[in-house]
Parts: C-alpha cells; sequence; structure tokens
C-alpha cells in the first residue's frame, strides 16, 4: 500500500535529508531543489513511513531497491540534466529517480526488465509526470525506435559500457553507470565524442543491484 499525503512532516524530513545531501557533497542546488519537490515516501510501502527520509536503500520487491538518496542525487549531478533533455533511464525500479529527472524538465524513457515492477508502476510518477514513458524490455538493447537520446543513465550495475546505449546517444551526449569493479562498482561518466568514439571519467565506487540481460517475468 502506497502512502497519498504529502504531510508537514514529511516535507520537513525532505528539508532535513536534502541538507544532510549538501553536507555530504552535493553541490547542485537544481539536483537538491527537485529532490525536495519529489515525495519519496510515495515510492514505498506505508511500513516504511517513518524512515522513508533516511539516506539509505530499501528493498521495492523483484529483488530491487529504491536507491539510496545520496546516490540518486550523485548520479544526477554528474548527468549534468537540461531542460527538455531526452533521457534513456535503464532500470526504473520505483520510478523515483525517473521522477526527480522529469522534475528538472527532462523527457524520460525508462525500461524496467522486472514485469512485477513495470506493471505495477507508481501511480504517483504516471500523474505528475505524463514526460516520463515507461517501457518493459532489456535495458542492454535500449530504445533504438526513440534514439538518439541526450543523455543515459543506468541504475544499476554494468558489467560494461553497454555498446548499444552507446550507438543510441547523440554526439556529445553523455552516459552515467556504475561499471563492476571487483566486488563494487565505479561511477563513470562517458562522453560520446563527435567521431562516435567515447571518453571516460571516473568517480566514487557504489553498491549497485546487478545489471541483467532479457526481461524476467
Amino acid at each position: 500500500m502506497k502512502i497519498e499525503k504529502d504531510s508537514y512532516r514529511h516535507k520537513g524530513l525532505r528539508k532535513i535529508l536534502i541538507n544532510s545531501l549538501r553536507e555530504k557533497g552535493i553541490t547542485d542546488e537544481v539536483v537538491l531543489e527537485a529532490m525536495n519537490e519529489v515525495p519519496r515516501h510515495r515510492f514505498l510501502d506505508t511500513v516504511f513511513d517513518n524512515i522513508a527520509y533516511e539516506d539509505r536503500a530499501f528493498n521495492i520487491g523483484s529483488g530491487q531497491t529504491i536507491s539510496q538518496p545520496y546516490t540518486v542525487a550523485y548520479q544526477t549531478q554528474l548527468l549534468r540534466v537540461k531542460p527538455n533533455d531526452k533521457i534513456l533511464e535503464i532500470g526504473t525500479g520505483s520510478a523515483y529517480q525517473a521522477s526527480v529527472l522529469a522534475e528538472m524538465g527532462a523527457q524520460v524513457f525508462t525500461i524496467e526488465r522486472h514485469k512485477n515492477l513495470f506493471t505495477n508502476k507508481d501511480l504517483y510518477a504516471l500523474q505528475k509526470y505524463p514526460q516520463i514513458k515507461f517501457f518493459y524490455g532489456d535495458g542492454f538493447e535500449g530504445l533504438p525506435t526513440y534514439a538518439p537520446f541526450d543523455k543515459v543513465i543506468i541504475t544499476c550495475a554494468a558489467p560494461f559500457i553497454p555498446p548499444k546505449l552507446v550507438v543510441q546517444m547523440k554526439p556529445g551526449g553523455i552516459m552515467i553507470l556504475p561499471l563492476n569493479e571487483y566486488d563494487s562498482q565505479r561511477m563513470i561518466r562517458v562522453t560520446k565524442e563527435s567521431d562516435g568514439s567515447i571518453s571516460e571519467e571516473h568517480f566514487d565506487k557504489f553498491s549497485f543491484v546487478p545489471m541483467l540481460s532479457g526481461k524476467s517475468k
């Protein structure tokens, strides 16, 4: 059961969370403002109501999680979102990350491989952000019909940089993904050059659920 109301208490807890993200090094105020506007508790079961604004991940079923707010902020900051950016997201999950991107003015095309999560997609995101388009499919394949994309964000641990997603990026486009590195993942930013080649920037280590091929029933 999802919580529908966004109370003064929830808004106060969000402000505390946003301040904690600033203290942890998130500097993009546009990202922070978007996260302050998106009610994270509405993407979670009521059992998490009292702890929804703690800076940690929560189980959402099908072996998946809603990412830690710091991780969402970190990836979004690296993505350099601009209004009207066309963004491909791999791993819809709860649709919280997609909603943050939409709150920033992006058009979001998001793929989920787990049928249960896709079928039970969050009604808040559906109603609030019509610019989010949901797809059930294989993230490694992307969405060639809707390409090219300005940005790509992968919210699960990738074993390699998916070549088909690079093809679907515009020249000058960027991709943010956690790339497997031994027992954790290194967050990297991939930029597609005008000649089709890519350059990489490496950042901090994180822990994500794995990116898997195919669709799960």
